[in-house]
This record gives C-alpha cells, structure tokens and sequence, in this order.
C-alpha cells in the first residue's frame, strides 16, 4: 500500500482533489438542486438553535465520560483537570472534521501530553483511554440498534450493514474486556519502544477492570448519544421533516456508520446520500433529505470546528502542529514498565 504522503501541501493538495471530484460526482448524479436551495429556504432557525445546544451538550457529556477512562489510566498527580481534558477532546472534534483518517483521537492525546513529564508512560496510557472510550460507543450503538430495527422503516442494505458493524463492534468490545484482564508483566530491559509503548496503552483500559467506573463512562457516553439523537431529530423539524423519533434514530445510526470510515475531510457527499437514501422510506423528497444531511452535517461539524478552534488558538497550538507534537512523543517518551506503573499509581488492577 502506497504511504499517505507526509508533507502537509500535499495532503491538503490531495484532500482538496478528492472533495473537487466527489462534488463534481454529487453535482452530475446529485438531486434538483433547485429543490435542495428551496428546502434551504424553509428552515425554522428555532429549532436550528435548539440543535446547535444539544450538540454542544453532547460533546460535554461526551469529555465528562473521557474524563472518567483517563481517572483509571493516570495516577493521581498525572491526572489533568476537566478543562483542560474538554480542551484536548474539542481539538480531537477540530482535527477528525477537517483533515484526512482519524488524527483528532491522536491530536487529543497531543494537547494533554504537551505539559506532563516525558518518560512517565503517560502518552501509551491516554492511547489506551481513547481506545476505550470509543468502544463505550457500543452500549448506546447496540440500544438505538435495537430501538431503530423495532420501530424504523429501514431499507434492506441498511439492516445487513448495522448488523456487520454491530457484530464486530461487540467482538472488539470482548477482545478488549479480555486484554485489559491479562496479568501484566514487566518487559524486559531490552523490549522496543513500539512494544512498550503497546504495553503502557494496555494500563489505559484499566476502566474495563473497574465494574464502577465502565458503568459510569457507558452511561455518559449513552446520554451523549441521546443528545445528539435529540440534537437529530429537531433538525428534522428545522427542515420540514415531522417524523417521529425512529426516524431520527436511523439518521443517526447510520451517520455513525458511514463515519467509522473517513474517505475523504467529513465524508461530504457520502454523509448526505446514507441520510437521504433511508429517508424517502418515509416519504421524503430525495432533494429534501440532501438538503437535511447538508444542514445536519454543518450543525455538527460548527460546534465541533468553533470549540475547537477556539482552545487550538488557546492552546497556542495550529493544525499543521498537531501531528507533530504526537509524533515527537512517541519518538522521545520510552514509556516506563507496566510493573513500574502501576506502583506509582498506587493500583492493583
């Protein structure tokens, strides 16, 4: 496989292609899009405002369970304040809505890891906590799963990709329950900087050991997506869509999924065809639901792009810095032995 290239002119150069093709493919086979500025036209701007707040909710919610994960991977005297950890997961939010992969998870790790000692582990173990906070995304993915096949109108290739998802989301769920559980050992003294590394980010799922803890990350992740199936659904009526809430909830499920595999700076096009698609289902014009998934996706993404901006300029920090704060602490931090960790944070699990 062809490496991504490195320098940043030619990943913006090659991001900027992909969206020029992707909106010319979209303008030739796209909607009326007459019938799309129309629908533009008819937006109740009261319940845009409604959904801008839910989100901003959402995302609170979202670093308060963050929080929670890091609590049971850093020693006390690591332990970085909320603020700060609400600064570092909007930059995440900034970076996943703007540039190519998922970079926002490492930028995340970044911000925190600019003011703590080098040496302390500290990066492996934030790794782990945002593997594991991720995967708390499967409580409330497996409960609107089962809320929307009950109650949706859902389109037959709709029903086998929610289920290939879930079936492996719940297997990585399992895996990840079952590594957190193994005995850690000490590494040798000669053991790569890539194995150690690897090591430390198994001390960041300690949250999978703490029955207390995983019930209390889980339960905020799922009020998170609550809030943005709220958030979902008043955008639904911004635009003249009055479906009940199933309908909300296949919006957003399947948003989710086409957002687990990031083609191109906020799967534009994409995004709008998964919201559409399902959507005339319940009898809504094709122009209509590309008008709404346009709406929808720029609701999301200026709550996340404006916070974020907002603690990036905070941070003294910019876009192009980001990869390379997280590259140079995985080079310099050697990460400390597991054994070795663990007695610093005072912890047996």
């Amino acid at each position: 496989m062809t490496p991504f290239p490195r320098n940043w002119f030619l990943r913006a150069l090659f991001a900027l292609s992909m969206l020029v093709t992707i909106a010319g493919l979209v303008w030739w086979r796209g909607p009326d899009w007459g019938d799309v500025g129309r629908a533009f036209e008819l937006v109740s701007w009261g319940w845009i405002a409604a959904a801008i707040g839910l989100n901003l909710l959402s995302v609170v919610v979202r670093a308060l369970a963050w929080r929670t994960v890091i609590d049971q991977a850093l020693p006390d005297e690591q332990m970085p304040r909320f603020p700060r950890i609400f600064s570092a997961f909007s930059i995440g939010l900034l970076a996943n809505a703007v540039l190519p992969g998922r970079i926002g998870e490492l930028a995340r790790v970044a911000v925190l890891t600019r003011d703590m000692p080098r040496g302390a582990g500290a990066t492996g173990r934030l790794l782990g906590s945002v593997f594991a906070h991720r995967l708390f995304d499967i409580v409330p993915a497996l409960l609107l799963t089962g809320y929307v096949l009950a109650t949706a109108k859902i389109p037959e290739w709709a029903i086998n990709s929610l289920l290939i998802v879930i079936v492996i989301g719940v297997a990585l769920f399992l895996v990840t329950v079952l590594v957190a559980g193994l005995e850690h050992r000490p590494l040798p003294e000669g053991a790569r900087a890539a194995r150690r590394l690897l090591a430390m980010a198994r001390l960041g799922l300690n949250v999978m050991r703490e029955p207390g803890a995983a019930v209390v990350a889980a339960l905020l992740q799922t009020l998170g997506w609550f809030l943005q199936l709220l958030a979902v659904w008043a955008t639904m009526f911004a635009f003249g869509i009055n479906e009940h809430m199933p309908a909300a909830g296949l919006v957003l499920l399947l948003m989710n999924v086409a957002n687990l595999f990031p083609l191109w700076p906020g799967n534009i096009g994409l995004l709008q065809a998964v919201v559409a698609l399902p959507l005339r289902s319940y009898g809504v014009p094709y122009a209509t639901g590309i008008a709404f998934g346009l709406g929808l996706q720029v609701l999301e993404m200026s709550v996340g792009v404006g916070i974020g901006l907002l603690f990036l300029t905070r941070e003294g920090l910019s876009l192009a810095m980001l990869q390379r704060i997280e590259a140079d602490r995985e080079e310099e931090e050697p990460a400390e032995e597991p054994e070795r960790a663990r007695a610093r944070a005072g912890v047996s699990r």
